[in-house]
């Protein structure tokens, strides 16, 4: 799906004109926490003037992580004020601009600077300083989707171990959209990966799309309890680094195939079940465990030269090609029903991402 820049065709009179003339935008709204399906609804809201230091994005793509679900639940540590839009990150192309905005310029797309800048609408007004440039012909899904999935995975792979080419990284859910991320950017790095997914039907078609984007080995838990794992270890060194999505038993599986030494980072819980450490992996295995929240590292980072130097580089490796985005299915705002119960679905590899140029 294309999305062309239509302040390309027109003057800036005639743009200002043109979108001057926005003043309602679609949204996503609940009021409520408890179940997607039933609390968010669709409704239109005002949008407030163009002020001199704001600005006014028409959105193009937001995708739904499961952050935003477990925000929709209550169960999340960020709690917006209610009623509020949904949606923590998505792309958007700047329409208007403020007389005293700097920052961005018009025609410029942009992703949210702020944890709560509710992507999930057509348009919406917001201080300059809440949104940040991408650089000039990123790719539209990979601004969609670059501040949460890429983010992470860059950050896990940089932050915690000194990794160099050749080394091995471990990761479960890797069908996820931060492990799809984590596989090419390791792959990007020269950096090898061991990859855990949970059986299905389909195993050997997930497994195949994987390492289209560069795995280097795909496995189920199932099968390292058998002889994949010597299999594996044949020819590839252990992991220094194994990235835990999942928690429970699946946190075991990953301390047997670690080095000694070796760090585990704790980024999601897919579980609900604890992470399960045996008292032996600490003592005689010196595994460290480490737990990242991506949020608090954009909070401490704002608007830093590290942040932009990240930004800057996903986005470079989304226009050669050596970064794509995760599996994904573009939904019209006003099926946004379907959307919301795909995600709901277990063994889904395929994010739903809202589109609203209808």
């Amino acid at each position: 799906m294309k999305f062309p820049r239509l302040y390309q065709c027109f003057s800036s009179v005639e743009i200002k004109r043109l979108y001057s003339d926005i003043q309602v935008a679609r949204a996503l709204v609940y009021a409520e926490h408890g179940d997607p399906s039933k609390v968010v609804q669709l409704t239109e809201t005002d949008l407030p003037p163009v002020d001199s230091s704001s600005v006014k994005i028409k959105m193009l793509a937001s995708p739904i992580n499961p952050a935003d679900i477990n925000t929709i639940q209550g169960v999340y540590p960020i709690k917006p004020a209610l009623p509020t839009v949904g949606g923590f990150e998505g792309v958007g192309e700047v329409i208007e601009v403020g007389g005293q905005v700097t920052e961005v310029k018009l025609g410029d797309r942009v992703i949210p600077a702020t944890n709560n800048l509710g992507t999930w609408r057509s348009h919406l007004v917001c201080p300059a300083n809440h949104v940040s440039p991408l650089p000039q012909d990123t790719p539209v899904m990979i601004g969609a989707t670059v501040r949460v999935n890429a983010c992470t995975a860059y950050r896990m792979l940089a932050d915690f171990v000194e990794l160099q080419p050749g080394d091995c990284v471990l990761q479960n859910a890797a069908n996820s959209g931060a492990g799809q991320a984590v596989i090419q950017i390791a792959a990007a790095r020269g950096l090898q990966t061991i990859n855990i997914v949970r059986d299905r039907p389909d195993f050997d078609k997930l497994k195949s799309y994987l390492e289209s984007l560069g795995a280097t080995a795909v496995v189920t838990e199932e099968s390292l309890k058998g002889k994949d794992a010597a299999k594996v270890f044949k020819e590839l060194p252990r992991p220094k680094l194994a990235l835990n999505a999942v928690g429970g038993k699946s946190t075991i599986t990953l301390i047997k195939l670690m080095e000694p030494g070796g760090t585990i980072v704790t980024y999601g819980g897919m579980s609900r079940q604890p992470v399960l450490v045996p008292t032996g992996s600490l003592i005689f295995n010196d595994v460290k465990f480490v737990g990242y929240w991506m949020t608090r590292w954009h909070e401490q980072h704002a608007n830093s030269i590290e942040a932009s130097h990240m930004i800057t580089q996903l986005c470079q490796w989304g226009k050669s090609g050596q970064l794509r985005a995760p599996n994904h299915k573009l939904v019209p705002l006003s099926d946004f029903a379907s959307a919301l119960d795909a995600v709901l679905q277990p063994f889904t590899s395929q994010k739903q991402i809202l589109s609203f140029d209808t």
